[in-house]
């Protein structure tokens, strides 16, 4: 395409003194114009160069006068689109001119050429050239963007489907290990807990036989069975427990509880592990706080984060519990003297990075499941969960469950 700031012209005439005339009134206005004295050689020129902007073509020449010469440009697809204004002496009104439109003239202009009116239609077409050259560029230019456009959303739709359909692999893979675990838990619950539970009623009654002096030397090892047996089920259950939540099968049931009746029976099976390790609870829950909340979660988050604070408080430290009211939500924190944890540690706390549980101050041993699912459970009652923590100054768990107000019914 020829710059569109160029106007080209080609003059047509078989007489010299008039290309001359025009080509002094086209030279002053800055134009750039070709001539031809003859049909033939306009088609010659227009061959070779097709970017002319406008032709000024005589009517009246030899061998192929102007109508023939503008058929034969109109003819050619390369070429039609330049207009084309015709020279003649004859009056507008003449059939003749009446021909030349219909052979692809646009405008006529009377001889002897009036350098005003040549001037003023000229440059009427020359700036309908220089918009449509701009036009033209236009167009290239968001043919181009749109060529763009079509290659980025193909490899934008390919990558899409080779997507889905990794995500789709993916998926069906997940579910085979979800059923493989599924199987795994369900086998090890089945297969373990009725001897654990075999090994805590036997261990039970050994205990409750060997109270005399005689047993002396060998209850210790048959309350340390009692305990092991007890907290190995206690590990077993909190695991498929855990699983369960994550397949969403456990019932969540809100209902009023009295937050220190809650409190007091979770500690009921912790009170041994207080006893041994001489730990000092203080249970600062006043008697008139009720929330709203499902008894066996809170049980659970209770039971779990009693648990690690008795395991990583030293012998004779010294654990507390207090709650407030804020925001219609009961703000519950449980405060020890334990050993504490660095930031890497608190970040992780309820994470399956945290599954590997360090041991306690007396090698207790734990899964650090219980931690995520106090996550999960405070998470389902509505509530959240924070800790403030630092090395060897203990630790401070608090977490939200909703108040219960008097208007509030339990689901």
């Amino acid at each position: 395409m020829a710059d569109a700031q160029v106007v080209k012209i080609l003059l047509v005439d078989d007489n010299e003194n008039n290309l001359l005339s025009m080509e002094i009134i086209l030279e002053k206005e800055g134009y750039a114009f070709f001539k031809a004295l003859s049909g033939k050689d306009a088609l010659k020129i227009l061959l070779k160069e097709d970017d002319f902007s406008l032709i000024l073509l005589d009517v009246r020449m030899p061998i192929m006068d102007g109508y023939e010469t503008a058929e034969l440009i109109c003819q050619r697809d390369k070429l039609k689109h330049i207009p084309i204004i015709f020279i003649t002496g004859q009056d507008y009104e003449d059939a003749s001119v009446f021909r030349g439109y219909k052979t692809g003239a646009v405008d006529y202009i009377r001889k002897p050429v009036n350098p005003q009116i040549l001037r003023s239609k000229v440059g009427v077409f020359a700036e309908l050239y220089k918009k449509n050259q701009l036009l033209q560029l236009q167009e290239e230019k968001l043919i181009r963007i749109n060529d763009d456009l079509m290659l980025l959303n193909q490899n934008l739709e390919k990558r899409v489907f080779d997507r889905t359909a990794e995500l789709e692999n993916l998926n069906h893979e997940l579910k085979s290990l979800n059923l493989s675990k599924d199987k795994f838990l369900s086998v090890i619950s089945h297969d373990l807990r009725n001897p654990l539970t075999a090994l805590l009623i036997s261990s039970d009654h050994l205990i409750q036989k060997t109270k005399s002096p005689d047993f002396d030397e060998i209850q210790p090892w048959i309350n340390m069975i009692h305990r092991t047996s007890n907290k190995i089920l206690q590990q077993l259950n909190e695991l498929v427990r855990w699983a369960e939540t994550q397949r969403e099968k456990i019932t969540f049931k809100s209902e009023k509880l009295n937050l220190l009746s809650g409190v007091e029976k979770s500690l009921e099976l912790l009170q041994g592990n207080f006893t041994q390790k001489k730990i000092v609870l203080n249970n600062k829950i006043p008697s008139g706080i009720y929330v709203h909340a499902d008894p066996l979660m809170l049980r659970s988050i209770l039971q779990n984060l009693f648990t690690n604070s008795i395991k990583f408080t030293p012998e004779e430290g010294s654990i507390s519990i207090i709650a407030q009211s804020v925001n219609r939500m009961i703000e519950i924190s449980i405060t020890d003297t334990g050993i504490g944890m660095d930031e890497y540690m608190r970040e992780n706390l309820f994470t399956n990075f945290n599954s590997a549980s360090l041991s306690g101050t007396n090698s207790e041993k734990g899964s650090g499941l219980g931690l995520m699912l106090v996550k999960d459970f405070v998470t389902q009652n509505g509530g959240t969960i924070r800790v403030k923590s630092e090395k060897e100054k203990g630790t401070c768990v608090t977490f939200t469950v909703p108040e219960y107000l008097s208007t509030q019914t339990a689901d």
